[in-house]
């Protein structure tokens, strides 16, 4: 049985093996960044390809995107971000410390709402909120509070030459707000008919109050993001198919079952585009209550599509068969808002209207922190302590060692030959220092799935020792089947 890690665990873990440093280090450090190593980057781009494979490849309904981090900042002005993407924080009267309202704790325990949707610039400061109760989570003074403010969560920036002619710009907060505004591009473009979804992964930014857990909330993160435009009326479908093939995707690349669950979001935790949503949970060996959202799905109706509608129309023009959309008058929502530039036409249907949207968000760095907790594991064998990740193979940042057993008798050139051929096909490690009992435990700690020992009887019959990670049973390969021996067992 897998051994219950600990964030410590993993942190050390990290840091020793390579995945994960903390960012600008010789200079004393930043605060919630971080630098993925050499395992680390190997392990994040798994998890990219994995979820690339799954919501694109392996899908006829979804096709890719790869949209700028800057954005027009009328993008920001209509999905509402501009006015209402901000957190609500009191500052602690004895230590000056900066805490987000709804982390607070009551003295008597009572735990935080990490749920909470964002708040309104405009409306948050006229909302009562009684702190008196509230212990603050670095001196444990209680009740010491300010007024609670918002806190504008998206980084600023400017472009331009100079001060004159330079335009506020925003870090995106998300990804999904460059789908919505190419919504129209990709259907002119390709052949892609409603129902279809677009798929994004790329870095996004927050200037988060309160950060927390290494990796799990940081400033600067990295997001796989799938927008399902389908008919109104079949979203509920929809949504229910996305919630059970994201769920699966973790369970088939090595996560526990027990370690998962759906969490509902209540209605007055909904916001305020969703029609419903649901987290997917995972038990991370931190937090209050250990069950921390992993990925979000969200039923966002029309809501995007709409926003964007309103905003685009005073300077793009748009064309569908000849028709200029732009000219369709949407005043306001009594109007034939359907019919605008942002809209579907099902010419089997004859039906014109704006699609409802079903989102699977998920965070990369929060899923590689997940599939590296559930794979750590410690167990005694022979009176030693081995530390091993087991990964799911498609996910090890190195998928197979090569060892010669000596470094003589021609074996390093036959292991460095056998390295060099299994490169073309995947990651691969050379490794001809120490004993090689520590070389299979360095490549355990770091997730590898086989070890490739060149050995005497390789030099006799051209078949060397593989040896699993998980059982440590070994066997007798041929070296012109260790390809297909491995791709086969790597289900490459």
């Amino acid at each position: 049985m897998a051994k219950l890690a600990k964030l410590d665990d993993i942190v050390s873990l990290c840091k020793r093996r390579g995945f994960i440093f903390q960012s600008s280090e010789i200079y004393g450090g930043l605060a919630s960044c971080y630098d993925y190593g050499p395992l680390g980057v190997e392990l994040k781009n798994n998890v990219k390809r994995a979820w690339w494979k799954h919501v694109v490849q392996m899908r006829d309904d979804v096709v890719g995107l790869d949209c700028s981090i800057l954005m027009h900042p009328l993008v920001w002005k209509a999905s509402g971000h501009a006015d209402k993407f901000a957190d609500l924080i009191s500052e602690c009267k004895k230590c000056n410390t900066r805490t987000r309202v709804d982390h607070l704790q009551d003295k008597d325990g009572k735990r935080a709402d990490e749920h909470t949707e964002h708040v309104s610039l405009d409306t948050a400061v006229a909302t009562e909120h009684d702190l008196s109760n509230k212990v603050c989570p670095n001196c444990g003074a209680v009740g010491q509070f300010t007024q609670p403010m918002p806190f504008k969560l998206m980084f600023e920036t400017q472009m331009g030459a100079n001060a004159e002619d330079s335009m506020t710009m925003y870090l995106r907060p998300e990804t999904a707000q460059g789908i919505f505004a190419n919504f129209r591009n990709v259907l002119d473009s390709t052949r892609v008919k409603v129902p279809f979804g677009i798929a994004q992964i790329g870095k996004s930014f927050r200037n988060e109050v309160t950060t927390k857990a290494f990796i799990f909330r940081t400033r600067e993160f990295e997001q796989a993001e799938v927008e399902f435009f389908c008919e109104p009326g079949t979203d509920e479908q929809w949504y229910e198919k996305w919630k059970a093939a994201r769920f699966a995707w973790y369970t088939d690349h090595g996560i526990k079952a027990e370690n998962l669950r759906f969490r509902d979001h209540d209605p007055d935790e909904l916001a305020h585009y969703a029609k419903a949503c649901v987290d997917v949970e995972y038990k991370f060996p931190f937090g209050s209550g250990d069950w921390q959202e992993l990925e979000g799905i969200a039923n966002r109706t029309d809501y995007d599509l709409r926003q964007h509608q309103r905003g685009m129309r005073s300077t793009t023009s748009w064309f569908e068969n000849g028709r200029d959309l732009t000219k369709v008058k949407m005043p306001d929502e009594s109007e034939d808002y359907h019919k605008g530039p942002l809209s579907f036409f099902d010419d089997q249907k004859q039906l014109r209207y704006i699609p409802y949207v079903i989102e699977p968000s998920a965070g990369i760095d929060r899923s590689t922190l997940a599939f590296l907790v559930d794979a750590y594991d410690e167990e005694e064998v022979k009176g030693e302590t081995r530390n091993l990740l087991r990964f799911h193979p498609s996910l090890a940042p190195t998928k197979a060692a090569v060892f010669p057993l000596v470094k003589k008798d021609g074996m390093p050139e036959i292991a460095h030959n056998i390295a060099n051929d299994l490169k073309k096909y995947f990651t691969c490690f050379y490794d001809e220092k120490g004993a090689v009992g520590r070389r299979y435990r360095r490549q355990d700690e770091a997730g590898t799935p086989f070890c490739l020992t060149v050995d005497g009887q390789t030099l006799e019959d051209h078949t060397v020792t593989v040896r699993q990670r998980d059982s440590m049973d070994q066997v007798r390969i041929t070296t012109d089947q260790l390809r297909t021996y491995l791709r086969d067992k790597l289900e490459m």
